[in-house]
């Protein structure tokens, strides 16, 4: 699995999450940071792969998993208004938000080694 295209794909997912939730204002401000944190765990780690050096490396993978585990807490928070599919949906997501964290926090670690 391309881990590019796995966080291109958590960010277009959010995305459709962020269509099918009710607009109440707690929601509409999540889903703002939601969507901001989600495509910059792609981003960072783009930019993580085009470094200058290790030490740049580290800090956008560092930075990648910090936006992965931000996505996950603004998960958290969204309200499904009671619409069990999307509920599950952002479940899932949360899932993937944490699976995505742990992976960028392996590969910080192997690279300090």
């Amino acid at each position: 699995y391309d881990l590019e295209d796995r966080t291109l794909l958590f960010a277009q997912n959010i995305r459709g999450l962020a269509k099918r939730l009710p607009r109440t204002l707690a929601n509409v401000e999540d889903l703002k940071q939601l969507i901001r944190s989600s495509g910059s765990v792609g981003a960072n780690y783009i930019e993580a792969n085009e470094s200058l050096g290790t030490k740049d490396f580290l800090l956008h993978i560092k930075i990648s998993r910090k936006e992965a585990k931000e996505s996950r807490f603004f998960l958290r928070l969204l309200d499904a208004g009671g619409q069990r599919e999307v509920d599950e949906e952002r479940k899932g997501l949360a899932n993937e938000a944490t699976e995505l964290m742990n992976i960028m926090g392996a590969i910080y670690r192997k690279s300090l080694t």
